[in-house]
């Protein structure tokens, strides 16, 4: 039965999380904050920001802390009883432009998401031109107070190309007094007329501590020894590492270095176990985080065999695995090849629907097939 309308997820939201606008604190980005302080506080503030970076590293949670700061900061009319420049974008709960923003109800911001589909069933695939359309029009009528207005869009790589062109028309000749934060995880794949119509603002990845510390804010838990791998495994996403934490991303990780610690002779029983947890009724989050994980181990063998240099370990025995079997560049190009072809492969086998258990046990022959012939090169 489909969900009603008024019921649907936010699609904006992580699962189990708070939602980017009920994120008090942001953690390891004080550059990116001061950079948008200072702009703001030169009058050069640029009408449309295009906040970058890996996914969950907090781009949404900088765009509603910059949103909040502007509609509750009364401009400079340079005055003499004027208020004392801001020193960090914070702005009290108890504001009512706060909590306006908590409740959805302020009436100079616009959030452009995706929104139902034309049976208002489900969510979406895109961001669709008529959502757009509905921004603009929100735009075209004059503010309550005749003050700044925001708007975020979250995300760009949800746009199709009609809805992404009617963007485009609107960062060419926008409206008076709006300030948009548009949110981008891939902004190589975007059109590059936006692209020049906004000011890059680049997140990078959180370091383990202050991922330890946002994860903590959004609900997860982690162990003092367990923030590295963490770390490590999530690329720094707070998003990803929620999703690690909440599947017991760690130990499978570990479960999959155990299992290609027997390479090239694959431990038959530990690689069915696996499946078979992959193939469990209900376990459709587990299969594709496993997915993930088996990509992620590809990458760390191509990129040793390369680099030489051996990262922090993400599960015990992992730096002594990506030695033995990726010692060279030859045996990285290997891997990478691998980690390229089992990627369409799983893509097609869940389009397919193939049963998950013997999509899985398959990627780790094919797995266990490389092992054995980089080991006779």
């Amino acid at each position: 039965m489909a969900e009603p309308k008024d019921q649907l997820p936010e699609p904006d939201r992580l699962e189990g999380a708070p939602h980017p606008r009920e994120t008090r604190i942001l953690f390891g980005h004080a550059a990116a904050e001061a950079e948008l302080l200072r702009a703001h506080q030169s009058g050069r503030l640029h009408h449309a920001w295009m906040l970058t970076g890996p996914k969950g590293v907090g781009k949404a949670t900088l765009a509603w802390r910059m949103a909040r700061f502007l509609l509750a900061t009364p401009p400079d009319d340079g005055g003499m009883f004027a208020a004392p420049p801001a020193e960090t974008l914070d702005i009290p709960d108890s504001h009512p432009v706060a909590r306006r923003l908590l409740q959805g109800s302020e009436p100079r911001h616009y959030l452009l998401r995706r929104g139902p589909n034309e049976k208002e069933t489900a969510l979406s695939q895109v961001i669709s031109v008529e959502d757009v359309r509905r921004m603009k029009s929100f735009f075209s009528l004059s503010a309550a107070d005749g003050g700044h207005r925001t708007a975020i869009v979250d995300c760009l790589d949800e746009m199709n190309t009609a809805s992404a062109n009617a963007l485009l028309k609107l960062l060419e000749e926008p409206p008076p007094n709006v300030t948009f934060f548009l949110i981008a995880h891939q902004p190589a794949r975007l059109l590059p007329t936006i692209r020049s119509r906004c000011r890059e603002l680049r997140l990078t990845p959180l370091a383990p501590q202050d991922l330890a510390d946002a994860l903590t804010q959004a609900g997860g838990e982690i162990a003092p020894e367990d923030r590295s791998a963490l770390a490590e495994l999530s690329g720094g996403s707070v998003g990803e590492a929620f999703r690690l934490t909440n599947l017991d991303g760690l130990k499978l990780y570990a479960a999959l270095v155990r299992l290609f610690s027997t390479l090239p002779r694959l431990d038959r029983p530990q690689a069915l176990a696996l499946s078979d947890l992959a193939g469990a009724r209900g376990a459709a989050e587990t299969f594709d985080l496993l997915v993930t994980l088996i990509d992620l181990a590809l990458a760390r063998l191509a990129r040793h065999g390369v680099t030489g240099q051996l990262p922090p370990e993400a599960a015990p025995g992992e730096a002594r695995l990506l030695q033995r079997l990726s010692p060279d560049p030859r045996a990285a190009r290997g891997w990478a090849d691998l980690a390229q072809s089992l990627a369409a492969r799983a893509r097609r086998g869940k389009a397919v629907n193939l049963d998950p258990a013997a999509l899985l046990m398959d990627m780790l022959l094919k797995v266990d097939e490389t092992a054995g012939s980089l080991a006779l090169r």
